[in-house]
């Protein structure tokens, strides 16, 4: 692979999305090739996945299913956006990936672990982000945004949340030179500007 690949992680209410975006703008306005994407979506059949995971109506779907709809959109995004982009040399920036897999399905949801992290490496194509950037924030804060309308899985209890976010500490533990743990400060400047600092190290 030629390209570059950074992921966005965080629990809800992080600022991931923000932040995706600002540093893509940041990067184009140096001149740098940048592919955005979200997870689920940014393909049309994951934007449909997206639309059925994030729904509050579907309270049915069950853990095993939920993680199979995740991996389903993820393996369309890799086949039709990261792939191509990074065998063109492009910096992709994704607003989650399969850590996001492990931590809610896995280390909340309950699911196996190691079944996760076998299905991910055969959807993904064995391609690992190159930088994680973990956005940690205080979890009932993030939940609880003045005016906000829940999805589905911001409608999980908070010790569903407070799982994820034990979760994704595990995992920046395990691989902490990949998944570089940025504290939310109160300016989002302040914030992205560490953000900015790690990206720019990372493409010298």
């Amino acid at each position: 692979m030629k390209g570059i690949f950074i992921t966005f992680e965080g629990p809800e209410g992080s600022g991931k999305s923000t932040h995706t975006k600002l540093l893509c703008e940041y990067l184009r306005e140096k001149g740098k090739d940048i592919v955005y994407a979200r997870e689920p979506g940014s393909t049309a059949i994951g934007e449909k996945i997206r639309s059925i995971l994030l729904d509050p109506e579907n309270k049915e779907l069950s853990e095993i299913a939920e993680m199979c709809l995740y991996m389903a959109a993820r393996a369309q995004l890799v086949k039709e956006v990261i792939l191509p982009a990074l065998k063109e040399g492009k910096i992709v920036i994704s607003d989650r990936f399969l850590d996001a897999t492990i931590a809610y399905q896995g280390y909340a949801g309950g699911l196996d672990i190691g079944l996760i992290k076998m299905l991910g490496k055969a959807v993904t194509l064995g391609i690992k982000p190159d930088l994680t950037i973990f956005l940690d924030n205080d979890v009932d804060k993030g939940l609880n945004q003045h005016g906000k309308i829940k999805d589905r899985i911001e409608n999980k209890p908070l010790s569903y949340h407070k799982k994820v976010h034990f979760g994704y500490m595990q995992l920046a533990n395990l691989e902490p030179e990949r998944i570089r743990i940025i504290s939310q400060d109160t300016e989002i400047n302040k914030t992205q500007g560490k953000i900015r600092e790690l990206a720019d190290k990372l493409l010298k």
